[in-house]
């Protein structure tokens, strides 16, 4: 005979068992949201990193060449930009990429006064 209490049934026993298993999981659930929404808040308040110190944009096709210099923080970039040190930056505007004329590299990086 089973050492549970006498009259329950097996199945009423599982039944039972299946129910605390199911609010443990539930809690589990919750604490796991908890910890995600946490994250995502410090996430949030984090700063920003910095922009980088130049773009180098490049146009469609193949071999997609240099067609124009921005700063990292010009507000006319298009989606084919990748970030650029300031070197990288200057020495493709003394090759001749065109400088933005928004946000004006040459001058920010010092080539023009």
């Amino acid at each position: 005979m089973d050492q549970c209490s006498p009259g329950v049934s097996r199945p009423e026993q599982l039944r039972f068992l299946e129910r605390v298993e199911l609010q443990d999981l539930r809690r589990t659930r919750d604490w796991i949201a908890t910890e995600e929404q946490l994250a995502a808040a410090q996430a949030d308040r984090r700063p920003a990193p910095p922009p980088p110190e130049g773009l180098i944009e490049h146009g469609i096709g193949t071999g997609r060449p240099a067609v124009r210099v921005h700063t990292g923080g010009c507000w006319d970039t298009r989606t084919r930009c990748k970030p650029a040190t300031a070197d990288t930056a200057r020495r493709a505007l003394a090759d001749g990429v065109p400088a933005c004329p928004q946000c004006r590299p040459d001058t920010a990086l010092g080539m023009l006064e």
